[in-house]
């Protein structure tokens, strides 16, 4: 069955085709003949009943700095579409949650991937609360007093935005630190919401292990280990990827994770697990697709496709 796909997603000029997962995507689509639309979320307009965008055609290529030829703009309503995948990268801000609410409009007749609703809904670092029995102990506050007695009771904390990516302003908070004050002063400035304050995980220094899950089920893994002097593990931030396997307890993780997902809609989802701890959940535009391939892992795009086509079949 061939499919009508249209990609939301940032400028694809300026992707990092190595590592890009929405690429990967693209290219497993291509491969099974579906045809190829982009836009960026910008253009979205919504008048009367009708979600319209100009959309160009789209073809891709596994060749740096040639990756991908566009058509002309061409306005095109979305419903003509039957797939469009939801990949713009955070930050998850009114912008985007703005898309969410047109594609909503759209879904399930258009078949949006991940499902607008749940991921307006799942905001990465708050609907892992839902699971406090797998996580470190967690805080989501901007009150000096509730983070003071959180790092009184667990001493050495992560402090990070709670709406941040790719390990942006994350920070390492010890006990009787005497850069705290400050970094409290800066995040008061830079951050309107809460903050995620989280018990420090010394085994980070082994690796935060990417997680993928394809309609709830296990689809691939690969681990990103820290550079020396730095706490963030994201190959964004120079996170080496090893090939790796799923313990007992991620397992377990997954497992419970995976009837929440479905439910939700949330086919593609992210997960990071830290010495058998779950510390996010990633909705909004997971990655890891093409490390995973390269470390000799599962096929994860041929996955998504598989569930794609038989959602729509």
């Amino acid at each position: 069955m061939k499919l009508n796909v249209a990609v939301q997603m940032d400028p694809i000029a300026r992707i990092n085709i190595r590592g890009d997962s929405t690429f990967a995507l693209l290219l497993e689509a291509q491969k099974r003949g579906h045809a190829l639309s982009y836009y960026t979320p910008e253009k979205l307009s919504l008048r009367g009943e009708e979600v319209a965008v100009p959309v160009q055609t789209l073809t891709v290529r596994d060749e740096v700095g040639d990756h991908c030829t566009l058509g002309e703009p061409k306005r095109t309503l979305l419903t003509s579409f039957d797939v469009v995948l939801l990949r713009q990268d955070p930050p998850f801000d009114l912008a985007y949650i703005t898309s969410t609410h047109l594609l909503e409009r759209i879904h399930p007749r258009t078949l949006v991937v991940n499902d607008p609703a749940s991921v307006r809904n799942a905001p990465e670092k708050v609907f892992v609360m839902d699971f406090p029995e797998l996580m470190p102990p967690t805080l989501i506050s901007r009150d000096l007093d509730e983070i003071n007695a959180f790092r009184d009771q667990h001493g050495a904390v992560v402090m990070k935005p709670l709406h941040g990516h790719g390990g942006a302003a994350v920070f390492r908070v010890m006990p009787q630190d005497m850069n705290f004050g400050s970094l409290f002063d800066m995040f008061s400035v830079t951050f309107r919401e809460p903050w995620v304050i989280q018990r420090f995980l010394p085994e980070v220094r082994h690796g935060d292990k990417r997680i993928i899950l394809v309609d709830g089920e296990f689809a691939g893994a690969v681990n990103r280990v820290p550079a020396a002097d730095d706490l963030r593990s994201n190959m964004v931030r120079g996170g080496a990827a090893q090939a790796t396997d799923l313990t007992p307890r991620e397992r377990e993780i997954c497992a419970t994770l995976g009837p929440k997902l479905r439910e939700r809609g949330l086919l593609f989802v992210g997960i990071d697990v830290i010495d058998g701890f779950l510390t996010e959940i990633n909705v909004t535009s997971p990655t890891g697709i093409r490390a995973i391939a390269r470390l000799g892992g599962p096929d994860v795009a041929a996955k998504i496709w598989d569930v794609i086509e038989k959602k729509r079949g």
